[in-house]
């Protein structure tokens, strides 16, 4: 008799999965009620639900990290209000799926030469904006060439360094030309700032319209406020469900979570690890939780005393606890960092390199040698950076004590934290978004003259094998070099890299997602609005 109930329950479980009328919560904890395993439970799950999307409503999200002075220009992304509202409204040439591999966007494929120094993309012809006008490979040479050139201020310029040329080929077809070869160029042209904007037929592009060939356009927008959103018509690929967005930008963590308590948001995107049992206790409430190659990192200008000694800076990382930090902090939702922007998500990962463990006594030595006893620097840090980043650099001062060091936590305002605070004060914490390869981490923030060189570091020998890295096709030999950049980045470097934190963001459960979700960024790689469906 139990055996029939259950698999009656099963049955009825499976038609509402079919038909998007239940949570995968909801159906897992029904599941191992019948006395299915986990493991079963979300075969069943992946077999029977997100079968058949529904179409339909206004789908409503809370953002952190939003700011009144964030504008449409893609070479200035850089909070996650920009980052989450850009992948909404326009379109990239590749996408992250949600099972982490490369997938398309805008290009229906592309192809190398031999040595993987010409590329050639096709272009979706089906493509549009919002204004109606076709995207041809004109609005894709323009929208990439300006992040290139002298006059370029766009912060992802060195990631173009190595090109030598970017031009069409027809309507429909782009190649990129570089000065040797790079495997990782497809993989690059995720990155948020390669956004597709249209052509103004002269080699500049109309980024300040807003217009876009994403699968929603914008109807209402006020910077750090909210965004309106409707679907994209011509919109050329799947998903695209729900009719509206509705983008609210909710800076304060516990703003953002009673939101989501209330119902008057459908999804948040950064949950509030302090606070995460508790709406684990709600049954209408799904958290989602992420390993991703995302940072938290603290950037010590190396050109800036007393960091521009590298036994200070050494003498600073190895005063963080980071075990105790992880627990406190991250609530165990993390993975360890070593000082080298290089996580385990990543391919090419250096296995064996030995982990960076608290040890205030070698710090002071440090120290002594350094001339820099009884050390005193200032930590600046906000809300907005993640949630825990005040409670992070309070804890470090603790820890820092016991070197002799004092840390003074300077709590900066949310708005404007990442234009009027990073890449100005000297030692400030800092949240990185994923990147999908250690060479477009490297690239970005570690390059000597990359925009985003966020510690000041300057190191001959790192950027020469960034260089050879880039263009060695032999794995074994490519992964040796990413080995000697991580050592010289942990040894030499000036940043302190606290974890890997996941990404912990939560829905409603009336919030439908797909079987997995995608590491590069919050909310399924920030593209959850255009994937995720309500259930009928």
């Amino acid at each position: 008799m139990t055996n029939t109930k259950n698999s009656d329950l099963m049955t009825r479980l499976g038609d509402a999965a079919k038909s998007g009328t239940i949570s995968r919560r909801s159906f897992m904890n029904y599941s191992m009620a019948a006395g299915v395993g986990a493991s079963a439970a979300t075969g069943l799950w992946t077999t029977k639900a997100n079968a058949a999307p529904q179409k339909g409503g206004l789908f409503r999200f809370g953002v952190h990290d939003g700011n009144s002075s964030d504008t449409h220009d893609p070479g200035t992304y850089v909070s996650r209000q920009q980052i989450y509202l850009a992948h909404q409204y326009r379109s990239y040439l590749t996408m992250i799926n949600p099972d982490g591999s490369l997938g398309n966007d805008l290009a229906t494929g592309w192809e190398p030469n031999d040595d993987a120094s010409v590329w050639t993309f096709e272009i979706n012809q089906n493509a549009s904006f919002h204004s109606g006008k076709p995207v041809t490979s004109e609005d894709v040479v323009d929208s990439l060439n300006f992040h290139r050139g002298e006059a370029s201020t766009s912060a992802a310029k060195s990631l173009l360094s190595g090109v030598k040329d970017i031009r069409a080929d027809g309507e429909h077809t782009v190649v990129v030309e570089l000065t040797g070869g790079n495997a990782d160029v497809p993989w690059l042209m995720t990155d948020y700032h390669f956004a597709i904007c249209p052509s103004n037929g002269d080699g500049t592009i109309d980024w300040q319209s807003g217009d876009g060939s994403g699968p929603y356009k914008i109807d209402n927008a006020e910077w750090g406020v909210q965004f309106r959103l409707s679907r994209h018509d011509g919109w050329h690929l799947e998903g695209a469900y729900f009719d509206e967005l509705l983008m609210l930008v909710l800076n304060d963590p516990n703003a953002r979570q009673t939101a989501l308590v209330t119902g008057d948001v459908d999804a948040v995107s950064l949950v509030d690890l302090k606070t995460k049992s508790l709406l684990e206790r709600d049954p209408s409430i799904e958290i989602l939780s992420v390993p991703s190659a995302a940072a938290i990192t603290m950037p010590m200008f190396c050109d800036t005393a007393p960091f521009d000694d590298v036994n200070v800076r050494n003498a600073l990382k190895l005063s963080m606890d980071r075990d105790e930090i992880i627990q406190k902090i991250a609530f165990g939702e993390a993975t360890m960092g070593n000082d080298f922007h290089h996580s385990p998500a990543m391919p090419y990962f250096p296995e064996g390199i030995e982990q960076r463990t608290y040890d205030p006594d070698q710090a002071k030595s440090l120290l002594k040698k350094a001339g820099a006893e009884n050390l005193e620097v200032s930590l600046s840090t906000a809300d907005s950076v993640f949630s825990g980043a005040v409670d992070m650099c309070v804890l470090y001062a603790e820890q820092a004590a016991a070197a002799g060091i004092k840390v003074n936590v300077v709590r900066e305002p949310n708005d404007g934290y990442y234009s009027d605070v990073w890449l100005k004060k000297p030692f400030t914490a800092v949240s990185w978004g994923a990147r999908p390869t250690p060479d477009v981490m490297y690239s970005l923030a570690y390059q000597s003259d990359a925009a985003w060189n966020e510690s000041r570091w300057q190191n001959e020998k790192f950027n020469e094998l960034l260089q050879k890295a880039k263009a060695e096709l032999n794995d074994e030999r490519r992964s040796e070099m990413y080995r000697e950049m991580a050592l010289l980045a942990r040894n030499d470097g000036g940043t302190i890299i606290p974890f890997f934190n996941n990404f912990v963001y939560a829905v409603r459960d009336n919030v439908q997602t797909g079987e997995n979700l995608a590491p590069s960024w919050e909310l399924d790689g920030a593209r959850g609005p255009s994937r995720w469906w309500f259930a009928s």
